[in-house]
């Protein structure tokens, strides 16, 4: 009997819980030791395999360049690697004696992983890695148009997991996804954490799925280019994060934002590292294929390159475009170029001071990517922390490109392809997600104060008595109003009607 896909894949989440959990509860067991060779053995065998990985995802996917998704895969795998390859996460982590308290890592037990197409490779790499760090099984939810490419990762993955000592089954993979399959594993109740990375709706699901999830929003970071920036370094700055992996990155830039002072340079500059500037006419040809009739991004136009999408919307642009660009004044969800678009697509904005250019960030984040990555260019401290102090977002950058930045490639934040966007953006979390987001911390408290010594010179309640570690309480006696003869008459009246 064949059964249809959908319940052939929720009953392959079934299994692959059941074998997660065994597989971690042996795992739980691992010393530090033991983990981190797991690990290692893992991060190798993911960057010795980057080059082909990559190639694999774009031939799937159709999105990005795969010269820089070998970029990706190394971050996902060595430079992940090489941050958490010290960190303690097995037994006690930290024993503070004058307090008299213990820190124990306590695993989550199963990570439920899911990866989407954008970031398809190296997303495994890093959310295993950060989850075996951690002591925890994994399971593997694929996008359905990059299922061959994470699938590869994951044998090779699991090969090496084995061969390093590994558990069978601490390691797994949905073969037959679905959202189906996809919601059976959310809901799971044996799932101790969710990794949610991909579009707004399957992060939502992952929050809805009752249990503790981590996920994170879109992102629609503005750069400001402030007066006092170096304006070659910050359009070049722009540039390469922009055009990386075709801007695939959701901390890559979506706008640029300028003052009218330095306009004409910052145009100039723009133009001469590639930039186009597309007329009324232009723009709102391209405009046509950023969102699609629901108001969410077209996947025709992601990661594509700016020729692409310039043919696409039947519009000429020179030889050797980097980046179209657009001219704009308004933000709304009805203005796709004040939205996010992960390909190399940049509104432009010019205010007047960089009050005007502080609030229309603002705007822009409220409008869409609450919570998640901003760049400023400027060499003024006080314009620095005055962004620093008021955007709601969750990392602001400072002369860096946006998406290398906000991973941790080109900026001493924690390397990592899970970006928190904290409450204002609906995320549990506002940091670049690593191992110790996936780890429980068991307090062992030992007794330091005795109740006496607390309470201090405070009364102690009516009817105790105080001593030195001890309150007693003692119950007031009061005399019997019976007498003798009222006693032995009620005594007698007893036995005698229990005699009859």
């Amino acid at each position: 009997m064949e059964f249809d896909k959908d319940l052939r894949s929720i009953q392959e989440v079934r299994d692959l819980v059941a074998k997660a959990k065994a597989a971690q509860e042996i795992y739980a067991g691992f010393s530090q030791s033991k983990v981190d060779n797991i690990v290692k053995a893992v991060a190798e065998a993911c960057a010795a395999n980057a080059q082909r990985l990559a190639k694999m995802a774009v031939e799937e996917t159709g999105f990005g360049v795969w010269q820089d998704k070998i970029l990706k895969n190394l971050l996902g795998s060595a430079i992940t690697y090489d941050s958490i390859k010290d960190l303690k996460t097995v037994g006690v982590l930290s024993e503070d004696n004058e307090k008299k308290v213990w820190e124990v890592a306590v695993p989550m037990g199963i990570v439920a992983a899911l990866i989407p197409s954008t970031n398809p490779t190296s997303t495994v790499m890093y959310k295993t890695l950060i989850s075996l760090k951690s002591g925890n099984a994994i399971i593997l939810s694929p996008h359905p148009n990059a299922k061959n490419c994470i699938l590869e990762t994951f044998q090779i993955i699991s090969r090496a997991a084995a061969a390093a000592g590994a558990p069978a089954g601490l390691v797994q993979c949905i073969t037959v996804p679905s959202q189906e399959g996809t919601s059976a594993l959310l809901k799971h109740r044996d799932i101790g954490i969710i990794l949610a990375t991909g579009g707004e709706a399957m992060v939502r699901a992952a929050y809805s799925s009752g249990n503790p999830a981590l996920g994170v929003g879109p992102g629609n970071g503005p750069a400001y280019i402030e007066k006092s920036a170096d304006i070659i370094k910050a359009v070049k700055h722009i540039f390469d994060s922009k055009t990386f992996d075709n801007g695939t990155i959701c901390a890559s830039e979506q706008s640029i934002i300028t003052e009218r002072c330095i306009k004409d340079k910052v145009v100039a500059e723009v133009e001469r590292q590639g930039g186009y500037f597309m007329t009324p006419e232009e723009s709102d040809k391209v405009s046509r294929f950023i969102l699609r009739a629901n108001g969410t991004m077209n996947p025709k136009i992601v990661g594509k390159s700016a020729q692409t999408i310039a043919e696409m919307a039947g519009i000429k642009i020179p030889a050797g475009t980097r980046i179209l660009l657009s001219h704009q004044t308004t933000v709304g969800k009805d203005n796709p170029y004040s939205r996010e678009k992960l390909c190399p697509i940049l509104a432009f904005y010019t205010e007047d001071s960089w009050e005007s250019a502080c609030k229309r960030s603002i705007e822009i984040l409220n409008n869409e990517g609450v919570g998640h990555t901003m760049t400023i260019h400027s060499e003024d401290m006080s314009v620095i922390r005055e962004f620093a102090l008021k955007k709601p977002v969750s990392r602001l950058l400072v002369n860096t490109p946006g998406a290398l930045g906000g991973v941790g490639a080109s900026t001493g934040l924690q390397p990592a392809l899970t970006l928190g966007c904290g409450s204002v953006g609906g995320s549990a979390t506002s940091d670049n997600v690593g191992p110790m987001h996936l780890i429980n911390i068991r307090r062992v408290a030992f007794g330091i104060k005795e109740l006496s010594d607390i309470r201090g010179n405070n009364p102690a309640p009516d009817g105790c008595t105080r001593t030195d570690n001890a309150c007693s309480r003692t119950e007031a006696k009061t005399p019997s109003a019976l007498s003798r003869a009222d006693i032995e008459a009620i005594t007698k009246a007893v036995i005698d009607r229990l005699s009859r």
